[in-house]
């Protein structure tokens, strides 16, 4: 009997033996959310990217002036620098692509999703998929992702998920909550809080220089899901579930610039639900 023969018996007879593997016992479907700390950062070349994507996150504007089109950063929904759980945090991304995405209906990588993001809350134009910047993204939540099974999500991935209003969303109501809760620091006009060196202390919610209406933040249950889990700043879960889908939807009715691709949106289905 040939070698090669042999081997393939023996291989055929380990399998079959082999005690059977579910897939959820190799790639759990939800570990906790854990950053790394700074010093594990790489030294070098790497780690010089991934402190450059970092930057990038928390001033995006002024490392990347060309693609973003108003006052926002990565980190006005990412919160500190993508960390923050059911702040669409970072943290574990970098297994989980390539990924389905309903609005596109189409399979997306990591760097499909980077650049929705500069089309649409950043209201700009996309970046370079082989430039330095993308790769410094990518070695940055590489790195956030260290010891996050491939697969797997991370507990508090994306934004919490909101249970449909009590009642109907009153933007008339959320105006009142807007300004006795989040006008001291998003300005009564919705404006942000504008850096004399140019920039935004805290992002603009409406207006030219705030996210386009195809954005994530456009639809009124992301934005309700993240005012309530992280608004005001510090003091999240102070409002109720109520108190959210009102503010969001004065939020999101307020004026902004348009996307020119949101007609193409969900095509296939899977369009967010609309508040009753």
């Amino acid at each position: 009997m040939r070698i090669a023969t042999v081997v393939a018996v023996a291989l055929v007879q380990a399998v079959a033996h082999a005690p059977l593997v579910d897939a959820a016992d190799v790639v759990p479907k939800r570990v906790p959310l854990v950053v790394p700390a700074p010093q594990t950062m790489p030294d070098g070349p790497l780690g010089d990217a991934v402190r450059q994507g970092l930057s990038i996150i928390n001033a995006t504007k002024a490392a990347l002036p060309e693609n973003v089109g108003n006052g926002l950063a990565c980190a006005s929904c990412h919160l500190n620098g993508g960390t923050v759980a059911y702040a669409a945090p970072l943290v574990g991304v970098w297994g989980v692509y390539p990924e389905y995405f309903a609005r596109s209906g189409r399979v997306e990588g990591f760097a499909d999703r980077v650049n929705d993001c500069f089309r649409r809350s950043m209201n700009g134009r996309p970046i370079d998929v082989d430039g330095a910047p993308m790769r410094a993204l990518m070695a940055y939540v590489a790195w956030l992702s260290t010891g996050v099974p491939v697969g797997a999500s991370v507990e508090g991935r994306g934004f919490r998920a909101m249970s449909a209003p009590a009642r109907a969303p009153d933007a008339g109501r959320g105006a009142t909550l807007y300004e006795q809760r989040c006008a001291s620091c998003h300005g009564v006009d919705g404006g942000g809080s504008p850096l004399a060196s140019g920039g935004y202390a805290i992002p603009p919610l409406w207006g030219p220089q705030s996210f386009n209406d195809g954005a994530g933040m456009s639809h009124a249950a992301t934005a309700a899901a993240f005012i309530q889990a992280k608004m005001p700043l510090g003091r999240g879960g102070s409002l109720s579930d109520q108190d959210a889908w009102d503010i969001a939807a004065l939020v999101t009715g307020a004026p902004r610039p348009a996307f020119a691709g949101k007609a193409g949106d969900y095509r296939a289905g899977g369009r967010p639900a609309s508040p009753r």
